[in-house]
This record gives structure tokens, sequence and C-alpha cells, in this order.
């Protein structure tokens, strides 16, 4: 089941695809899903988009990647799209993260969208529960 989930941005070809994980107000999800499809075609022409996940809840898997005849290393390198796709989910108060954290490769990207004020909560938090910072050492906070 996991193997399905993981191959379903790129089904016929296998091929890797660029996996978002976010956060969105139930009503806000149908909006999302136009705007950013549109602004994402705009940019990549071709690319395909396969958007699934727990959508009572808001949680929303928005995998994109390029057709077999797209050059589909060029997306995954330029990742242009991740400031398309995260500014629209801000914009429509949602969370470029969701179930699966925020990841080391969006580390840079939580100080975009997060106030030095929720981020300061965030590190009080984790001092809290973790006060030696033996847990997760050298990740996100």
């Amino acid at each position: 089941m996991v193997a399905a989930r993981e191959h379903l941005g790129s089904t016929e070809d296998r091929r890797p695809s660029i996996k978002h994980d976010v956060s969105l107000p139930i009503s806000r999800i149908g909006d999302f899903l136009e705007q950013a499809d549109a602004a994402l075609a705009a940019a990549w022409p071709g690319l395909r988009v396969v958007a699934f996940g727990h959508v009572g809840d808001g949680n929303l898997h928005y995998n994109l990647s390029m057709p077999a005849h797209g050059d589909n290393t060029a997306l995954i390198a330029a990742q242009p799209e991740n400031r398309i796709v995260h500014d629209l989910v801000h914009q429509h108060g949602g969370s470029i993260s969701a179930e699966h954290g925020i990841g080391q490769l969006k580390r840079e990207e939580l100080l975009r969208y997060k106030s030095p004020l929720e981020m300061e909560m965030m590190r009080a938090v984790k001092r809290a529960i973790d006060p030696l910072g033996l847990m997760n050492l050298g990740k996100v906070l």
C-alpha cells in the first residue's frame, strides 16, 4: 500500500515526482486546486498534477511531475513550483506542512511563512519537551 502511494504521482512511467504535503481549510481546497493547477500549467506546460489525500481534514498531497516526454530532471532540479504552491497555500490560510512535518528540504521555506513569534513558540515547545536537545538533533528546531 505504501509503495502504491509513493508512486501515485508518477503512475505510468514511475519517474520521481515533487511531493507537497500541505494543509488547507476545507472550504478553500477547491479554490487552491483551481488556482495552483492554473499557475503551474502556465509556468510548466505539460506538468502533471496528482492531488489526493485526507481532504476531510484539510490535508492534501499535491504531487507534480512531467509526462514521459517532458524533462522531469529539470523540473525537479529547479523546483520553482514550490514557491507557487507554498504562496497559494499560505494565501488560502493553510500550512506548507501537514502530516509528514516540515522536513529538512523545507526548513528555509518555513521562515518565509512563519513569523518570528511563531518560530519562537515552536522552539519553546521543543525546549519544554526536549530540554537537552537530544531528539532529532540538528533538524528543524
